[in-house]
């Protein structure tokens, strides 16, 4: 238990960010975090190799998170809210609270609603997670040229939308 909460401590903002950014909504972020960590940790014995922690409870996030939007909202796309932003998110951490955040400024919301529920989980993974290409399209069973192109073209959307 100790191992899994060291690991889990190292990269815990991250899975709430990714869970915030590609969910829209805190509420659903920290229930799609919590039942992620839970199942995680249920199944921390069947990880062979601890370096590939992140990876693995990412994916275990990532498909938490898909399965609770189609299943609570059907196919349909999930807007953010006008009102989301990441204070508040149910982390105590002191540090994080005061570490600048550039998903709560308007503009930026903005540009997050005009992309697809796929890019918003692609532009999370590579800006928030931290993740590469190829650990991204393993991730989601995706090529890599498809994440790589999704990606840049979510980026375009992201800066026109900014520019604008």
């Amino acid at each position: 238990m100790d191992e899994f909460i060291k690991l889990y401590s190292e990269i815990y903002k991250d899975l709430y960010r990714i869970a915030y950014y590609y969910m829209g909504n805190k509420a659903e972020a920290e229930d799609a975090v919590g039942d992620a960590v839970l199942s995680a940790y249920e199944n921390f014995n069947s990880l062979r190799e601890r370096e590939a922690f992140r990876g693995w409870i990412t994916r275990i996030l990532v498909n938490n998170c898909k399965k609770r939007m189609k299943s609570w909202y059907g196919k349909e796309e999930i807007p953010i809210s006008e009102d989301a932003n990441m204070d508040g998110i149910g982390i105590n951490d002191e540090a994080l609270k005061h570490e600048p955040d550039y998903t709560d400024r308007p503009a930026v919301q903005a540009a997050i609603k005009v992309l697809s529920e796929e890019e918003r989980l692609i532009v999370a993974l590579y800006v928030l997670g931290g993740y590469k290409g190829e650990e991204i399209s393993q991730m989601l069973q995706l090529k890599h040229s498809t994440v790589r192109s999704k990606y840049h073209r979510a980026l375009g959307k992201m800066k026109k939308q900014l520019d604008a």
